[in-house]
C-alpha cells in the first residue's frame, strides 16, 4: 500500500518508498507540492514506467546498467512465452525504464523502430482508478487505445488502459491495487523477476539518479497549444510555465514551450514547438529525424550532480559544451548568488546554474544518446527552484546549435 506522509494530500508511491526516498527528498528532487486527489477528475499518482523501443534491447539493457547505474529487475521474452519481443525493466530510485526490442520478424516494433529509431513509445502513469480516468478522457474527447482490463499472474492483478497523445506516443494508465489487493510483482503481469550478472565498479554508488523530474515532448509548428489544452481538459493538468519570444531564442533559431503538470507536480510535461527563425531549431531537427512528434528528453533528478556527471563522463557519456564566458559573466554571478559549490567547479564540468524566486537549480544535458539526433537526457539537481532553467536557455540552445551545425542540420 502507499505510505501516508505528514501531509494529508501527499503519499509516497511504492516505488518511492522502495527506493528509500522520503517526502522532503522528493520536494527537493522534483518540486513535489501539496495536492488533494479527491477533487481531481483524472488523478495521477505519479510515473509508472517509461517504455523505449530500441534496436537491440539486450545491449541497451547492459548499457543502462554499466553506464547509467540502473538495476535490472524484470524481464519478458521468449523464455517466458513472449515470442514477439524482449523487454528489460531497469530501475534507478523511483524510475523504471522498459527497453523493448523486436524478436519476431513480424513484430510491429520493427516498423516503429524503422520510422523513429530509438525512442519513447509509452509514458506510463500510475493512477488510483483506471476506470475513472478513462471515463474522464472519453468525456473530454481523447482517443482511448486500450479499454480498461485486468491482467494477472502469480503476483496478483493489475488494471490497465491507454490513451493516445502526441505522435505515436501513448500513456498507459496503471492501477496497481485491484479488489483491495496491491500487485506484488516486479513490474506488471507478463514480466518475471530478473537480475543481472553485471557487477558494478568498486566504489560505485547505489545509483546515479533518484527520480524522474520531467519528460519533454516536441510537437509540430502550431500544435503546442492544442496539446497543452489536451492535458488541461483530458487529464486536469495545470499550466506551470510558458516560454516564448526572446526567452527561448538565439540569433539563429527559436522555439516556444509551455509546461503542464499533474496536481502534485510529480509528473511534468514541457511541450515544445518550433518557431520561425533564420535557421532550423533543435525542434525542427528532432521532428525530421524522429519522423514526427515525440518525447525529446527526460530529466533525471539527482542530489549530487557533480558526482553523477563525473561518473557518467568516466563511462564515456558526452555532454553539451558550455563556453567559459558563460561562467565568467558578472551578470550571471550576481544573479545566481551563493550556490552549494563554487562556480569554478561547475565550470570544470560545464554544468549550468539558474535561480528563480523559489531557489536555484543545477543542470546539464547529454548529447543525443543514439544514432539519430533525437532523444537525450538532462541531469538536474534542484534546490528549491520549481523552474526549468529559463536563464540558461540561450546558452543551452547555442550549445545545441553548435552540435546541429556539426551534423549539417542547422
Amino acid at each position: 500500500m502507499t505510505e501516508t506522509t505528514t501531509s494529508q494530500h501527499i503519499e509516497l508511491t511504492d516505488q518511492e518508498r522502495d527506493a528509500g526516498l522520503n517526502l522532503q527528498q522528493l520536494k527537493e528532487l522534483v518540486g513535489l507540492v501539496d495536492y488533494d486527489a479527491a477533487k481531481d477528475p483524472f488523478p495521477v499518482t505519479g510515473w509508472d514506467a517509461i517504455v523505449f523501443i530500441v534496436g537491440n534491447a539486450t545491449q541497451a539493457a547492459h548499457y543502462y546498467q554499466s553506464v547509467w547505474g540502473m538495476e535490472l529487475i524484470a524481464y519478458s521474452g521468449p523464455e517466458n512465452g513472449n515470442r514477439d519481443h524482449k523487454a528489460f525493466v531497469l530501475k534507478s530510485g523511483s524510475i523504471k525504464f522498459v527497453l523493448k526490442g523486436a524478436v519476431s520478424p513480424d513484430s510491429p516494433l520493427i516498423a516503429h523502430h524503422a520510422k523513429h529509431g530509438d525512442g519513447v513509445v509509452d509514458i506510463g502513469l500510475e493512477v488510483p482508478d483506471v476506470d475513472r480516468c478513462i471515463a474522464q478522457a472519453r468525456r473530454a474527447g481523447a482517443t482511448v487505445l486500450e479499454e480498461p482490463h485486468v491482467i494477472e499472474d502469480e503476483f496478483g492483478k493489475v488494471r490497465l488502459a491507454s490513451i493516445a497523445t502526441y505522435g505515436e506516443t501513448r500513456h498507459t494508465l496503471v492501477q496497481l491495487e485491484v479488489d483491495g489487493v496491491r500487485y506484488a510483482g516486479p513490474h506488471v503481469p507478463g514480466y518475471v523477476p530478473r537480475t543481472s550478472g553485471y557487477v558494478k565498479r568498486e566504489g560505485a554508488p547505489k545509483r546515479l539518479f533518484q527520480a524522474l523530474d520531467h519528460v519533454v515532448g516536441n510537437v509540430e509548428l502550431g500544435k503546442m497549444d492544442d496539446w497543452v489544452a489536451f492535458y488541461n481538459k483530458v487529464m486536469g493538468f495545470v499550466n506551470m510555465a510558458e516560454f516564448v519570444g526572446d526567452d527561448i531564442a538565439t540569433d539563429y533559431s527559436a522555439l516556444m514551450s509551455k509546461v503542464v503538470a499533474n496536481g502534485n507536480h510529480r509528473v511534468k510535461f514541457p511541450l515544445n514547438e518550433p518557431a520561425i527563425a533564420k535557421k532550423r531549431s533543435q525542434i525542427d531537427e528532432y521532428l525530421d529525424f524522429y519522423a514526427g512528434p515525440g518525447a525529446q528528453h527526460l530529466a533525471l533528478a539527482t542530489n549530487d550532480i557533480l558526482d553523477t556527471v563525473d561518473r557518467l563522463r568516466a563511462e564515456g557519456v558526452e555532454f553539451l559544451d558550455t563556453p567559459d564566458a558563460y561562467y565568467e559573466d558578472d551578470e550571471l554571478r550576481a544573479r545566481i548568488g551563493e550556490v552549494r559549490v563554487p562556480v569554478e567547479e561547475l565550470q570544470k564540468r560545464k554544468i549550468l546554474v539558474d535561480r528563480d524566486e523559489d531557489g536555484y537549480l543545477l543542470q546539464i544535458f547529454t548529447k543525443p544518446l543514439g544514432d539519430r539526433p533525437t532523444v537525450f537526457f538532462e541531469i538536474i539537481e534542484r534546490h528549491g527552484s520549481l523552474g526549468f532553467g529559463k536563464g540558461n536557455f540561450k546558452a543551452l540552445f547555442e550549445s545545441i546549435e553548435r552540435e546541429q551545425d556539426k551534423r549539417g542540420n542547422l
